[in-house]
């Protein structure tokens, strides 16, 4: 499996060290071999620039949203509409029983 292409980075940003990547493993309580702090080093660093990237074009005068465009509500209106009867509903059943269906029991349980 290839390493995903990284971002270029800028001169002065810094750089995520191996301790610090050790020490959000022991936070996270993930056990991390040393090669493994080397490999995801230059990795967060990447995310962190990129969460930096982000936060600095975004705008003070831009309210914070969950979604891109404005939720509407799609619900429709609450209303009655003519259904079956209960009596209807049952014609079709194999069994009921005190205007329910009847099914077989399953669990072995006496009633």
């Amino acid at each position: 499996m290839s390493d995903p292409p990284s971002a270029p980075r800028p001169e002065s940003a810094p750089t995520m060290s191996r301790d610090e990547v050790s020490r959000l493993a022991q936070l996270a309580r993930i056990d991390l071999s040393g090669a493994e702090l080397d490999h995801l080093a230059p990795q967060l660093a990447v995310i962190v620039d990129s969460v930096a990237a982000v936060s600095s074009v975004a705008a003070d005068d831009i309210p914070p949203s969950s979604h891109a465009l404005p939720l509407q509500n799609v619900f429709r209106a609450d209303e009655t509409r003519p259904s079956l009867t209960p009596d209807e509903v049952l014609a079709g059943a194999p069994a009921s029983e005190q205007q329910r269906f009847s099914v077989p029991r399953i669990l072995g349980e006496e009633p």
